[in-house]
């Protein structure tokens, strides 16, 4: 699970399930440090409702504020542990549409029941990564997920966390992988096949290729 709110899932949890992504303090953080790092015309665009700019075929355009999570901040740390297995049994992929990257999103939390506000299996496509995602786990941790920022967003944006790897390359880049990708970013909702794809692991494909 990210440290950012819990990923999206709907369903009743009988024990307690930990999501891949890193925690709501340092999500939050990191979104502070990479958009001080960013131009107001690179990361401030402007606000939509519910982040809905265009759909067409089933497929819906949508404007939101994607963070990454990694091996080293995942919930357990040093874990590729997800709450919300559909593909894989941990968190990965390689950004094909048949084997899209595991995707964390906000939930809320009540009792022992917890919705994710996008169901487990749902896909995406992030241009900018060229990727395919899947919303495989949770983000944001506590008793009130949805009080963090992956359930309540980033300046009306609705907030995505994807899952860069870095087990391999080391801590320290993908700290830097993951500031790197983290802003306002245009993705699909429910994608057809055949869109661009740069397969790999985010951190050693995206991040030392571009």
């Amino acid at each position: 699970m990210s440290n950012i709110p819990l990923k999206f899932v709907t369903s009743t949890f009988a024990a307690l399930a930990l999501s891949a992504c890193s925690t709501g303090t340092e999500l939050t953080s990191r979104a502070e440090n990479a958009v001080s790092k960013r131009s107001l015309s690179d990361i401030e665009a402007p606000q939509v409702t519910g982040g809905s700019v265009s759909s067409a075929g089933g497929e819906t355009s949508m404007t939101v504020f994607l963070t990454g999570y990694s091996y080293w901040d995942n919930t357990p740390r040093g874990s590729a542990r997800i709450a919300r297995p559909v593909i894989h049994r941990s968190a990965g992929g390689t950004g094909t549409y048949d084997d899209p990257i595991t995707l964390a999103v906000g939930h809320v939390k009540r009792g022992s029941q917890s919705t994710m506000d996008y169901p487990a299996g749902t896909r995406f496509y992030v241009q900018n990564l060229r990727k395919y995602a899947i919303v495989e786990d949770l983000c944001g941790d506590g008793n009130n997920p949805q009080n963090g920022p992956c359930h309540s967003g980033y300046q009306g944006y609705e907030w995505l966390d994807i899952y860069v790897g870095g087990r391999s390359v080391g801590e320290g880049f993908s700290d830097a992988c993951m500031n790197r990708i983290t802003g306002i970013q245009t993705v699909i909702l429910n994608p057809q096949r055949g869109y661009p794809v740069l397969p790999g692991e985010i951190s050693t494909s995206t991040c030392v290729n571009t």
